[in-house]
């Protein structure tokens, strides 16, 4: 396969030209400008200029620096994997529903662990939904549980085996020293433990969340920011009937 090097897009093709966003534990001032040039500098950038700086708080001085990189990505070596997603709409995930399973799917959601943020899990489960896309709650033939926020791996295990559930959906907000995957890790051990994990579908989601991330994790699919809830409603009916024997999703 023939090479295929990138750089950034900046003013012409290739230019390399990137925009940086940062904070520095220094208070603000020329010398904390210069500091910030001079650190953009060590991660192997060139033409750097500091175009705004703003002490946020006392001695914590916030940066947007523009700048050009000097590293080229051989484009063709690039490998990525996504969740395997037949798009399906409002209407034709219902019928599959109430054709194939005969029952409402059961659909358990949760911010596992500290995370006390539900904007992830609300906007694929709250009937609202996001951007103008149905939340699962507004679905007739799911049954959406959203179980909100800081919610302990035991709970929502116990809670899944208590209304049968088809899939658990987690989301994690904070990942701050990478407590996101510490509790997405647990939620896998706890399941294997109780010999269970084969019991459900589970998908994980939020702002580092990609789909490679989460297989790797142990879980069946990932979705990053910008999943609409449909995207995950198709995802979790077409996956569940695939392993049923059931195919043609789409007219």
């Amino acid at each position: 396969m023939a090479k295929e090097m990138i750089k950034p897009y900046g003013d012409t093709l290739n230019d390399g030209m990137v925009q940086l966003a940062f904070t520095l534990p220094v208070a603000g001032g020329p010398r904390a400008k210069k500091a910030a040039e001079l650190y953009v500098a060590k991660l192997n950038f060139t033409d750097i200029a500091v175009s705004f700086s703003r002490e946020i708080a006392d001695g914590f001085t916030y940066f947007v620096v523009y700048a050009k990189a000097l590293p080229e990505l051989d484009y063709s070596t690039v490998q990525a994997t996504e969740a395997r997603v037949t798009k399906l709409d409002f209407y034709r995930i219902n019928e599959l529903i109430k054709t194939h399973i005969n029952r409402p799917l059961v659909v358990v959601g949760a911010s596992i662990g500290s995370d006390a943020h539900t904007v992830g899990i609300d906007a694929i489960m709250n009937m609202k939904g996001y951007n103008q896309d149905y939340g699962l709650e507004r679905y007739p033939q799911i049954e959406a549980i959203n179980m909100g926020a800081q919610v302990g791996c035991e709970e929502l295990v116990a809670r899944a085996v208590e209304v049968s559930a088809d899939a658990l959906l987690v989301s994690q907000t904070v990942t701050q020293k990478d407590v996101h995957l510490a509790n997405f890790t647990e939620l896998i051990e706890l399941l294997e433990a109780e010999k269970i994990r084969d019991r459900f579908l589970l998908v994980a989601g939020g702002p580092r969340i990609s789909n490679d991330l989460a297989v790797e994790l142990g879980y069946d699919a990932g979705f990053g920011p910008g999943t609409v809830p449909s995207q995950v409603a198709s995802y979790m009916v077409t996956t569940l009937l695939r392993r049923k024997g059931v195919t043609g999703f789409v007219d």
